[in-house]
């Protein structure tokens, strides 16, 4: 009777576990439809509330201990904030980005003691940073940028231990920097009215984090000291130089021999590795062996892919991975040469694989080819490319080298490219991206661009295009392939049918940062007309998105710009044409008439802010007569500014 009493007590504690779950999910369920209730039940919160589970909901992401993600970006929220998002116990992930939210923090926010990335940016909240915020110790990611708060930047940031990225710019902050004793890998003070000097701490970052406030000290210029008279220099005595001298020569005469002890010791290792590893001239690596790519036809000869046979100059560094930051080796070359394989596409600078470790980790790895650069050039272009630091990057964590083979280590972006969500057939599942969702990727990519041109003058992407702008589950866009233009094996003759290539452009590997803003305005066409710049009209010549743009503004076939999926959205004409504005004057000739990506992200960003206002207010428009209306000013080779 034993057993049958232990079986009965097992499925009963089963079914308790499964009730707490439920109880939990509901509470949570409760919270989203109280939320939702608040904000007006807005367009773009189509959830179904005949469904028991709210897991299914567009922005809700669930675990078996509740909802842990909540993602509403661009969703033309509006108002303020309601308290009950604090009944979320469970939530990890907060993005309320680029909407028209105002007030204060609701002070419920300190249940979420589980909380590890806040995204308020983008919004209207004001006031100071509430002290509960403090408290949430679990903060890795905290963006408050672009809204109205007040006050000092509170030295209570210092309790968020594990906080790596801090965003505070266009705010009315006051008051001085504090000193913040955290390990921050991306920090931005810039546009608020703050003065004094800057912790030394953060004088790493650059100029641009700081820029727009009465700041001095490094990166900026140096703060205004007094000066003191010099004291007078002692004079030392014969003794105590003499001193000097014998004791610097007997150390001197220490560390040479140190020196040669462990040159010996070194030569000798040396000796006995060439013994061990050398086989008939070339290297061996343990467990080599031929893997099949899933998904394709093609297959990775391990051997070939690690093990360089020409030298072994390289030695034990060429078969590691470098990581950057100090996120740690979590994996390891063996490991990803371990990993089940699928590719995901072949483009200008090599094949990208989804890579999906043992541990149940997946990466993207590009494998790179025709990239002969020199060692050192390469691990320096490698090394400045692992300091970009910013939400609108895709994150690259390590890369390999050896002379035949180089290797890239990125995130995996679930959603993919942007260029197959616009072109995708829609037998694959593809679903049509609304206005908002392109308003918010334009931005989300002409905020990245605008970071990488922010680093420094020379500085640019060299291969913008929809391919390389890859997507989060919600739909946050994210630019690839930064820092590799400049790689390329030798110039190359742009072609007619890449689309994406400014006219001034002649060398692959030098592109401008205005050659950088054309190819961003091309991707806005794109993004408008759902037209690819190879697709082909006659079958035999790629279309010139800009010209052809040109073209049909002056014919005023206004209807036939714009995407059929977006002549719904009649209440956001004026919105769409000054962004098709926009991109014309991003795509003039001349490169000096063309915006710089400050003034393209400010421009987009209030065109996103319009239509979450419009939203929040149920605009109608009755007809597409207001497209029309608004092609009389783009017909000329120069479009006006818009408003």
């Amino acid at each position: 009777m034993e057993f049958p009493q232990r079986f009965l007590a097992a499925v009963l504690l089963g079914f308790s576990f499964l009730a707490f779950v439920r109880t939990d999910l509901a509470s949570d369920r409760a919270a989203l439809v109280a939320f939702r209730a608040a904000m007006g039940g807005r367009p773009r919160l189509e959830w179904n509330l005949s469904d028991v589970s709210p897991c299914s909901w567009a922005g809700v992401n669930c675990d078996r201990n509740g909802v842990f993600e909540l993602r509403l970006p661009a969703m033309g929220l509006s108002g303020e904030l309601p308290m009950g998002l604090g009944n979320l116990t469970q939530l990890q992930t907060l993005s309320l980005r680029f909407n028209a939210l105002s007030g204060r923090i609701p002070a419920d926010f300190a249940n979420l003691r589980g909380l590890r990335n806040l995204y308020l940016q983008g919004n209207l909240f004001s006031g100071e940073i509430p002290p509960f915020l403090f408290d949430l110790r679990n903060l890795v990611r905290l963006n408050m940028a672009d809204n109205n708060f007040t006050g000092e930047i509170s030295y209570g940031f210092n309790n968020l231990s594990r906080l790596a990225t801090l965003y505070l710019q266009n705010n009315q902050f006051t008051g001085v920097v504090p000193e913040l004793n955290l390990t921050l890998e991306q920090f931005n003070v810039s546009f608020n009215q703050l003065n004094g000097s800057i912790p030394t701490k953060l004088s790493s970052f650059p100029a641009s984090s700081f820029e727009g406030n009465l700041l001095c000290g490094a990166p900026l210029l140096l703060c205004n000291s007094t000066t003191t008279e010099p004291s007078p220099k002692s004079k030392l005595s014969g003794g105590v130089i003499a001193g000097i001298v014998i004791g610097g020569l007997f150390v001197l005469a220490l560390i040479l021999v140190v020196l040669i002890l462990v040159c010996q010791r070194k030569s000798k290792e040396k000796s006995e590795s060439k013994e061990v590893v050398r086989t008939g001239g070339e290297v061996e690596v343990p467990g080599e062996k031929t893997t099949t790519v899933e998904g394709s036809s093609e297959r990775i000869n391990i051997d070939h892919l690690i093990a360089p046979k020409s030298s072994t100059k390289g030695g034990e560094r060429d078969k590691k991975l470098v990581f950057f930051g100090n996120v740690g080796n979590v994996f390891d070359l063996e490991d990803l040469l371990r990993a089940s394989a699928e590719v995901l596409g072949k483009g200008t600078f090599g094949t990208a694989y989804k890579a999906t470790l043992e541990t149940g980790m997946v990466v993207a790895v590009k494998r790179l080819k025709e990239m002969t650069a020199a060692e050192k050039e390469f691990r320096e272009k490698m090394e400045e490319a692992g300091r970009m630091k910013h939400e609108n990057l895709v994150p690259f964590r390590a890369y390999y080298y050896s002379r035949e083979e180089k290797l890239l280590v990125y995130d995996y972006m679930p959603m993919g490219s942007l260029s197959a969500l616009l072109h995708g057939s829609r037998e694959s599942g593809r679903t049509p991206l609304n206005w908002e969702a392109r308003c918010g990727i334009a931005l989300g990519v002409g905020r990245g661009i605008h970071y990488l041109h922010s680093q420094g003058p020379t500085i640019s992407h060299g291969n913008i295009k929809s391919s390389n702008i890859l997507l989060t589950r919600s739909y946050e866009a994210c630019v690839s392939d930064y820092g590799l233009a400049q790689l390329a094996m030798s110039p190359s003759t742009p072609s007619r049918v890449a689309g994406y290539r400014a006219p001034e452009v002649t060398d692959s590997r030098k592109v401008s940062q205005k050659a950088d803003v054309y190819s961003f305005g091309v991707l806005l066409l794109e993004m408008l007309t759902g037209k690819s710049p190879t697709h082909s009209i006659f079958n035999e010549e790629a279309v010139d998105l800009p010209r052809w743009v040109q073209s049909v503004v002056q014919e005023e076939w206004t209807a036939e710009v714009f995407d059929e999926q977006l002549l719904r959205y009649q209440n956001v004409e004026e919105e769409m044409v000054q962004l098709l504005e926009l991109a014309l004057q991003c795509t003039v000739p001349y490169p000096d008439n063309r915006p710089g990506m400050d003034e393209i992200v400010r421009r987009i960003d209030e065109l996103c802010r319009s239509t979450s206002q419009k939203q929040s207010e149920g605009i109608e428009n009755n007809g597409n007569n207001g497209i029309s209306s608004q092609f009389h000013s783009l017909s000329s080779p120069h479009p006006p500014s818009a408003a």
